[in-house]
């Protein structure tokens, strides 16, 4: 029985190691791109025009398909928020932030005296809306797969924003000899496995990247920005990457902030600390 038991975990543990050196192959044969973003870091701090830059960028491009059902229209304009204004401390008066809220079409609720449903314009305490009524309809949109959420994902995806980035600028023209099936994607920094869709020259290396169902998301100029930065994909991609890194923790830049105090604080005390102890024992012997 023992050997039986034996025998099954080490077939187990081979197949978890096998799936395991298989994601990491697919993820090294990704081409990521690294930057160096102003969020980054114990000090890092995030600007605020990249963010309503990035935030216009995800309202008009990403949030046909994705949610992001974590995030409130107030949370736009809390501090350090892409709309903070430090005349409305509670972002429910801020007057931009409930103008982006009402600006949403409709909300689907309830009237509160008859029980009918009926639809309203959005307010600051609503969450961003999703863009499909049903799974199903997400599914018959997007060739059968579920766009994922983006309120979290440049902590859920390995490689944090510099990923999302690379991913937003890897859509490419196919090399030759892939075969790339008409609900898929070309992309060289989706970690993905394209052996079985590879047909090159005998002995030739597999192209990077992998096969991905979203479309290129990006073009210059897709997205005109207000202040009059240039509107090129580079750019596009750069601050709608800000912004979800800020949706992903809007309270980041408060955290940094606090631990630095915390971090002085406890230098002074261990000082002080020391300082008594020196005081205190300075005649004792220790012998």
């Amino acid at each position: 029985m023992r050997r039986k038991l034996s025998v099954i975990a080490a077939v187990l543990a081979l197949g978890v190691s096998g799936v395991a050196a298989g994601s990491a192959a697919a993820a090294e044969n990704a081409v990521l791109t690294h930057q160096t973003w102003s969020f980054a870091g114990p000090f890092g701090t995030f600007d605020q025009r990249s963010l309503q830059r990035g935030y216009k960028v995800y309202r008009e491009v990403c949030s046909t398909c994705h949610t992001m059902n974590l995030l409130s229209f107030r949370n736009l304009g809390e501090k350090y928020g892409p709309f903070y204004d430090e005349k409305y401390p509670n972002p429910n008066d801020n007057p931009y932030v409930k103008s982006l809220a009402s600006s949403i079409t409709t909300i689907p609720d309830i009237n509160p005296d008859t029980g009918d449903a009926i639809q309203r314009p959005g307010v600051t305490a609503d969450h961003f809306p999703d863009p499909f009524p049903n799974e199903i309809a997400a599914k018959a949109s997007t060739g059968g797969a579920i766009p994922p959420d983006l309120s979290v994902i440049i902590k859920a995806r390995e490689g944090g924003a510099d990923y999302v980035y690379s991913l937003l600028k890897g859509f490419d023209a196919p090399p030759a000899g892939l075969i790339v099936p008409s609900n898929l994607n070309y992309n060289k920094s989706y970690p993905g496995d394209l052996s079985s869709a590879w047909h090159g020259p005998k002995g030739s290396h597999l192209p990077p990247g992998g096969l991905i169902g979203m479309k290129k998301p990006l073009d210059d100029c897709k997205v005109t920005f207000d202040d009059g930065t240039g509107c090129t994909v580079d750019q596009e991609a750069k601050d709608v990457v800000t912004f979800l890194a800020w949706a992903s923790e809007p309270k980041q830049t408060e955290r940094k902030r606090l631990g630095m105090w915390v971090m002085i604080y406890l230098v002074f005390m261990a000082g002080l600390a020391y300082a008594s102890y020196r005081k205190v024992w300075k005649n004792e012997s220790h012998g």
